[in-house]
């Protein structure tokens, strides 16, 4: 009976060494602090289609910031000829840090309305504003 429990004893430990030694030679995540206040945002010129009842408008956007966006955040609003808000977008939110040089589409749909006239856009982040650049390319 303990021979069996000195080689259940050994082959434990065993695992357990290996197991430690394993997870040390893991490498380790680099953490990067992200951005806080006002972030630079770059973006190609916004491209809408209609699609049924919906328009559905693509940008594509670029980190120009030297850190991390954390919680990226898109609306878009639609006025009438006089100013008046009609309707406006679900908001786009990337649940990722978007991080330096990171390129990525944002996708916004929005219900149709007879009296849309023309529309804005806002970005924001978790810690801040955005200044937003628009590019010829990306």
């Amino acid at each position: 009976m303990t021979r069996y429990l000195c080689t259940a004893l050994a082959l434990s430990a065993g695992l357990l060494l290996t197991g430690g030694t394993a997870s040390a030679q893991a490498p380790a995540a680099k953490l990067i602090s992200p951005v806080r206040g006002e972030a630079e945002l770059g973006y190609l010129r916004p491209v809408s289609k209609r699609e049924g009842n919906m328009i559905v408008t693509t940008i594509k956007v670029k980190n120009l910031a030297a850190g991390p966006i954390a919680g990226l955040k898109v609306d878009e609003f639609w006025y009438d000829k006089g100013g008046e808000p009609v309707t406006g977008a679900q908001p786009f939110r990337y649940r990722k840090a978007l991080m330096p040089g990171e390129v990525i589409d944002v996708v916004l749909r929005v219900p149709t309305n007879p009296k849309m006239d023309r529309n804005q856009y806002k970005f924001e982040h978790a810690n801040g504003a955005i200044k937003t650049k628009l590019l010829p390319k990306l």
